[in-house]
């Protein structure tokens, strides 16, 4: 159960070096480059909870900039906490914010990729289009995503899994990888990192669901 009333949090988050405030975090948009200081890919991580995942992405990837995004100040705190325990990284900063204002903060083809994991189901259907790979996010992802980027997204809710693939599908993007059992795939498990909640229930047996998702690539893109 994710914690959101940890008193005194929004205003420790405002103090650290390590979060892109938001009154200026919309000025950044199109000039993530400038803000890490480099020009090396850009991948962020929407809804990324403690910040274990993507932490561990900065540790094993220094050639790349990572960006992690999530809008409970309590939740964030703690990944912000982790964050100050390796000062020596360059190459990863957060912002608190809600998923839906993505385009507003980062420029045309800005992402090389985007992650999501053990993201909200929001169950009943009147809230479909809230959860994080529905059309109406995959059409955000879009307007922010480099030609050749991709989606990978996993959770351990089958209900959501398959409501997230037929919603790819119905939108035009491309399955490139996809399992029901991520742990049991060798293939997939290559350089995989887990996530609390992914520890959590892979211990418990749950099996953990896994896509890999990308646009149609303009004609040529590929060599065609």
């Amino acid at each position: 159960m994710r914690l959101r009333n940890i008193p005194g949090s929004r205003e420790e988050i405002a103090r650290s070096r390590y979060v892109i405030h938001e009154d200026v975090m919309k000025e950044k948009r199109g000039r993530w480059k400038e803000v890490f200081g480099n020009d090396h890919p850009l991948y962020i991580e929407a809804g990324m909870g403690k910040g274990r995942f993507i932490t561990e992405m900065a540790v094993r990837h220094p050639e790349y900039n990572f960006v992690g995004i999530e809008k409970y100040s309590s939740v964030l705190l703690r990944a912000v906490k982790k964050r100050e325990e390796q000062p020596e990284l360059e190459n990863l900063l957060f912002l608190r914010m809600d998923a839906e204002e993505l385009p507003e903060v980062f420029g045309t083809e800005e992402a090389a990729g985007i992650y999501l994991n053990f993201s909200d189901p929001w169950p009943k259907d009147r809230h479909a289009k809230r959860r994080l790979t529905s059309r109406e996010f995959l059409a955000r992802y879009d307007k922010i995503l480099a030609k050749d980027g991709r989606v990978e997204f996993k959770t351990d809710n089958r209900g959501l899994f398959e409501f997230s693939l037929e919603e790819a599908k119905e939108s035009g993007w491309i399955v490139e990888a996809c399992t029901f059992d991520l742990h049991n795939d060798e293939e997939m498990m290559r350089e995989n990192i887990m996530t609390e909640y992914e520890e959590r229930f892979s211990r418990m047996g749950e099996p953990i669901c896994k896509m890999i998702i990308r646009r149609e690539r303009p004609f040529g893109a590929d060599g065609a």
